[in-house]
């Protein structure tokens, strides 16, 4: 299912996100830091927030799902430290992203670098009801690894 993305520019040299194949479900977010020549350095253990230049309007009854790039994180170890992180639909701020290195080596972040990828999905909202008891089922109240697998 295709759904129209409407991407303002906040700055001249921002670049719109794009997919980079055919099947992908995410496509590439670019920092935008064409007022720092040198761009970023995120050294270890470090966050930063990092400008797109974009503003988005996603449509209703969808989310946009911020991820890191497998490549920077296998290779770097740079990932967002709140992944996924969440657009809602009714944000209209600049798009920035987290990232997070939790690599071995300080890592520069220069103007025009893909450094995350947005996944647009769908949102399903609940009705809350508050209730004074649950169903049964067999794992119970069992919480983290209480399913024995591995």
């Amino acid at each position: 299912m295709a759904v129209t993305l409407r991407i303002r520019k906040l700055h001249r040299a921002a670049i719109l996100p794009e997919y980079q194949s055919a099947g992908a479900a995410g496509m590439d977010l670019v920092a935008c830091l064409p007022d720092s020549p040198a761009g970023m350095t995120l050294a270890p253990g470090d966050i930063a927030v990092v400008p797109t230049g974009l503003a988005m309007a996603i449509p209703a009854g969808f989310e946009g799902q911020v991820r890191p790039r497998s490549g920077l994180s296998t290779k770097h170890g740079i990932s967002v430290p709140n992944a996924p992180g969440t657009i809602d639909s009714d944000y209209r701020g600049e798009l920035k992203v987290a990232l997070v290195n939790l690599g071995r080596a300080a890592f520069a972040i220069t103007h025009g670098m893909r450094i995350a990828q947005l996944v647009i999905a769908p949102v399903t909202r609940a009705e809350v009801a508050e209730v004074q008891t649950l169903d049964d089922t067999a794992r119970g109240e069992g919480g983290f690894g209480s399913t024995g697998r591995h």
